[in-house]
């Protein structure tokens, strides 16, 4: 960074009190030395909790060693890739941990990909070994030969829920609930076996730098082909200090005590998830409410009333779907001092609701897959902006590019741009794709997020739109996040998602896709409404009324989906 002061960065003037300005991302030597510290530090304290069972975090360094033991011995290679295709489960940061501690580069991979989603990712980053939930093996079967996957290990829901709960979670899921289609993979190892085996060999502990690559972790795809970040031991520690300062001012000055508890709803193998959750908790020896189902809700909301929680991540879909269900309001909020939303826009009716059922201010933050993931977040204390994605983090400077490369004024539109010690290395194999987002000037290597934002005077960054998601009407910009936020505080609105369509006369139109909260709600009802709210050219000339809304696993709605809907009809 520049010379750090609060003329240069007017963000700064905004930081909350006891924030720094900046981190150290060479605070510990590689991701392998903060975690041997917690497994030392926090050995009797629980890390995680999963259907009733608890693993303490000196269990998670004896069983992720036996698991890098195991790794070593079938001929695995520091620097070797492996996928781990799995929800929210014990076996997750077990797994995650021993694959870091053999030296490997973890490849987070969505459970519920497609098999053609699935052979592009593990033949793009050349993984050799997977490790999968036995659910999803069958789409594995079908792909593996097209790989480069020649180590395969196969995990069952119940396998770390212990006797005799293992054997009855299993045989549910398989032979009753009948979730585990037939497969067969030649070869293939029980997690449990591998286990047993790296119980009996010995770990050698290998020399990895804060430049090697930990993760290769692959972009949604959302626009075009899935890329995979490459992301460095040094990039995530960036991001974890970054973390640490913000959330742990707003801990420290609180009144609760004891241990840190965090929900760990959103999937460990989503890149938010993976380093508040999993990386921060275990720099913070807190205990992780691992959540394998959040689509469940009255599950999900059963699971949360046995728990005193302080940290809740997650994302405007998943706080709505649980603001939504009337047992939520009787759960015990004492203890929830923060609650951060990212992976999509907050929309203002979800936070106010959240803040007045809770208690709690719901933030925004920002981040993506190629920054580790944070870039900005909101104050913690009292001082947040609803609407925008608040303030740089620590170590890190935002700016605005113009669409003539300059950098834009205060207040004008363009692309958000970053620099920071959490920027990733590059696309893994993709140096084409890589110099697209990388800006390079006089004062270092920006990042270019293809987000439309603007900055506000006292430093706060808000988004207007990605580049590819805006509408052109009769030559005026129309955003979807502005609409989709108007429309969700129309009565009898649950969730709505904005898309362009063309139109022969204006270029395209606006259209929206709603689900009903009251079965009653009419087009007429929400064309009313947002006559009221917006200006002619933005209110939605077709709406359209669904069940659902296409979303990711993680619950972001997938407008690329609806519009790929919408050019079909026009092709055919």
């Amino acid at each position: 960074m520049a010379s750090v002061t609060k003329e240069t960065f007017p963000w700064l003037k905004n930081y909350p009190e006891g924030i720094p300005y900046e981190i150290n991302p060479e605070a510990y030597s590689s991701l392998l030395e903060m975690m041997e510290i917690s497994f030392k530090d926090n050995a009797d304290k629980a890390a995680y909790t999963n259907m009733g069972k608890e693993i303490t975090f000196g269990e998670v360094g004896k069983l992720s060693e036996h698991f890098a033991a195991y790794l070593q011995s079938i001929g695995l290679q520091q620097g070797d890739r492996i996928a781990i295709q799995m929800p929210n489960l014990l076996q997750y940061p077990i797994v995650m941990m021993g694959a870091l501690r053999a030296g490997l580069v973890i490849v987070n991979t969505n459970p519920l990909y497609t098999p053609r989603e699935m052979v592009h990712q593990f033949k793009d980053s050349g993984a050799k070994a997977i490790v999968i939930l036995a659910n999803f093996a069958f789409h594995l079967e079908k792909i593996i030969a097209d790989t480069n996957i020649k180590h395969v290990i196969v995990t069952q829901i119940g396998d770390m829920l212990g006797f005799p709960k293992k054997l009855i979670v299993n045989s549910v899921v398989r032979y009753v609930k009948k979730m585990v289609p037939a497969y067969h993979l030649q070869d293939a190892v029980s997690f449990g076996s591998a286990l047993s085996k790296g119980a009996g060999l010995t770990y050698k502990r290998p020399k990895v730098s804060a430049i090697d690559t930990a993760f290769i972790q692959y972009t949604g795809g959302t626009t075009g082909v899935s890329k995979g970040a490459m992301l460095t031991h040094r990039n995530l520690i960036a991001n974890v200090e970054g973390i640490n300062e913000w959330l742990m001012s707003k801990m420290r000055i609180s009144e609760t005590s004891g241990q840190l508890t965090l929900v760990a709803a959103l999937p460990l193998y989503h890149v938010f998830a993976m380093t508040i959750n999993g990386l921060c908790g275990i720099k913070w020896g807190a205990l992780n409410i691992l959540i394998t189902n959040p689509k469940d809700i009255p599950a999900f909301v059963k699971e949360l009333k046995k728990f005193r929680f302080n940290i809740f991540p997650g994302l405007n879909t998943l706080f709505n779907g649980l603001l939504n269900n009337a047992d939520f309001a009787s759960i015990d909020f004492t203890d929830l001092k923060i609650t951060i939303a990212g992976g999509m826009a907050l929309q203002k009716v979800v936070a106010e609701r959240w803040e007045k059922v809770t208690g709690c201010p719901l933030v925004e933050g920002y981040g993506l897959s190629e920054t580790s993931p944070v870039l900005s977040v909101n104050p913690l204390d009292g001082k947040h902006k609803p609407g925008t994605i608040g303030l740089p983090f620590p170590s890190t400077e935002m700016r605005i590019l113009s669409e003539d490369n300059t950098w834009a004024p205060v207040g004008e539109r363009g692309e958000i741009c970053a620099k920071g010690p959490q920027i990733m290395l590059g696309y893994y194999n993709r140096p084409d794709e890589t110099v697209k987002v990388i800006l390079e000037d006089e004062n270092g290597r920006w990042f270019k997020t293809g987000d439309i934002g603007i900055e506000d005077p006292d430093g706060f960054f808000k988004i207007v739109d990605r580049k590819k998601d805006m509408i052109l009407v009769s030559g005026f910009n129309v955003y979807p996040n502005e609409i989709e936020d108007v429309v969700a505080q129309c009565p009898g609105v649950l969730e709505v998602a904005c898309v362009g369509i063309p139109d022969e006369k204006s270029g395209e139109m606006v259209k929206i896709y709603v689900v009903k909260k009251d079965p009653a709600l009419t087009e007429d009802d929400i064309k009313a409404f947002c006559r009221e709210n917006l200006t002619g050219y933005k209110i939605p000339r077709k709406i359209e009324f669904r069940s659902e809304l296409p979303k990711t696993n993680v619950g972001k709605i997938l407008r690329r989906a609806l519009r790929e809907e919408e050019m079909a009809k026009v092709a055919g």
